[in-house]
């Protein structure tokens, strides 16, 4: 295949042999292991309190209707987010399955204090007023949980809740209980997660410096595509690990906590065109902005779109209604769901497109086939770790009601979080090391980045794995033909 030569910055890729390679990926799993060890040694996240609503007080005058006088437990801004939910069990015995609509109404006050000093708020959430609204209760051998309300950031140092239902005094079934369960997050689990974010932030901040310092004297049209990309990620990253995270916890606004979804969802897509980007830029030089950049951000960039549309959707309605239910939004829901999944289908077969490409045109020149390589198994290691955390964390479901975030039952630990975090942070750390300019790399003349032209006559076992010795060989033949006037 004709390709056209592309002056670039040695990469410390091109300089490793197999036992450093080897010792990469140990490195990467022992980082990654250590903070999946971390993770488990790690607090429960979750904080629950379970009511019995049959033992409140004041008594509710119906369980078929209420109301039910609940008070929360006390709160702080490390708790983060509030939820209640209502198990309703009833006298069925026969394991049959039914569905009955009711409606819920849902009265919320702010306390700071005791009791006698509910707050007076002017937010529409916490004022007093009675929010209704309509719910689907599905029972077979045992009903499935009803979210009554979600607060997003809190107030208040207690809340006051009174639930009314509507409908359910004509169900088939009797009430035998309803379960009231306020689920917040472990302020013990919120000062980890303080502490990895900054650990991690300021690894990221060292990395990003050492990058930016080991390209410092090379001119940036000389950088690889990696090496551009890389200095892309690696603010992304800093980001990602969301400098501004401790403002949530000193500040009364949902502001830092949405700000904290969009730096999120920025870097992931940012991750997926740098995928996109790295097997199509590989094998081409002519990188105009409208043959190749703009179809890889329409497709990302609509992912990205969606992302933080819903994200934002669902923070809005939650403010000004916390009993906001994104499953009952169905039309809405639904149509942005579908919407996600076709685009990352698109993506999907896009990037397995490029990929092909990539490894049928690149896979026998040496240094193309060893980037191609090294790319693949790191990218593969990280998507196969993902899916397996997610599989871990969301189950069966991971398709259906979990598409938008939520409080989640399965985490009976820190470690699917801390592992989550590592694992990006970790391949960044990875990457940027293995990007970064070779010690021999040179300053004034540069690495002639075609394998077709500066490696005829060495094998692929030379140029990918030579020994200690091999290697000052090679970085020696790489002198002569980028001091050769033939090659320029």
């Amino acid at each position: 295949m004709a390709r056209e030569i592309e002056s670039s910055v040695q990469m410390r890729l091109y300089a490793l042999n197999k036992r450093q390679f080897v010792l990469v990926f140990i490195v990467f799993f022992m980082c990654f292991g250590i903070s999946v060890l971390v993770g488990v040694a790690g607090p429960h996240i979750v904080e629950t309190v379970v009511k019995n609503g049959s033992t409140l007080i004041p008594k509710p005058d119906n369980l078929n209707t209420g109301p039910f006088h609940l008070k929360s437990p006390p709160m702080s801004t490390f708790h983060q987010q509030l939820w209640l939910t209502a198990n309703i069990i009833t006298d069925s015995t026969g394991g049959g399955r039914f569905e009955q609509p009711f409606l819920m109404g849902i009265r919320i006050q702010g306390i700071n204090g005791d009791i006698q000093s509910v707050v007076d708020s002017d937010s529409p959430e916490l004022n007093g007023d009675l929010h209704n609204r309509s719910r689907l209760l599905r029972c077979r051998t045992v009903c499935e949980d009803l979210i009554v309300l979600h607060l997003g950031f809190l107030d208040y140092a207690n809340y006051l809740i009174n639930v009314y239902f509507y409908g359910l005094d004509n169900s088939k079934f009797n009430i035998k209980t309803i379960q009231f369960t306020f689920k917040s997050y472990n302020p013990s689990f919120t000062q980890i997660e303080i502490w990895i974010r900054f650990v991690f932030l300021v690894l990221t901040f060292l990395a990003t410096c050492m990058f930016a310092h080991s390209l410092r004297k090379f001119s940036m049209r000389d950088w690889s595509i990696e090496q551009k990309w890389m200095s892309i990620l690696l603010p992304l990253l800093l980001m990602y690990d969301d400098p501004i995270f401790p403002l949530t916890f000193l500040v009364n606004s949902w502001v830092p906590g949405m700000f904290d979804g969009v730096f999120q969802a920025s870097f992931l897509c940012a991750l997926l065109l740098f995928w996109l980007c790295i097997y199509h830029g590989v094998r081409q030089t002519d990188r105009r902005f409208l043959r190749f950049y703009l179809p890889k951000l329409l497709i990302v960039g609509l992912m990205w779109i969606a992302a933080v549309t819903l994200a934002s959707w669902q923070e809005y309605n939650e403010l000004q209604d916390p009993t906001y239910y994104y499953r009952l939004d169905t039309n809405n829901f639904l149509g942005l769901k579908i919407f996600f999944f076709i685009v990352g289908g698109l993506y999907l077969l896009y990037l397995a497109y490029l990929l092909i490409r990539a490894y049928a045109e690149l896979r026998s020149m040496p240094y193309f086939d060893l980037r191609l390589k090294f790319m693949t198994a790191l990218m593969l290691i990280v998507l196969s770790i993902s899916i397996a955390i997610t599989i871990l964390r969301f189950g069966s479901g991971v398709l259906h009601d979990n598409f938008v975030a939520e409080m989640s039952t399965n985490y009976e630990n820190s470690a699917e979080f801390v592992s989550f975090y590592g694992l990006l942070n970790f391949y960044m750390y990875t990457m940027a090391f293995v990007y970064s300019p070779s010690k021999n790399a040179m300053y004034e003349t540069h690495f002639k980045d075609n394998p077709a032209l500066s490696m005829l006559n060495d094998s692929d076992e030379e140029v990918h794995y030579g020994s200690d010795e091999e290697a000052t060989m090679t970085t020696r033949n790489f002198t002569k033909y980028d001091s050769d006037d033939d090659f320029r």
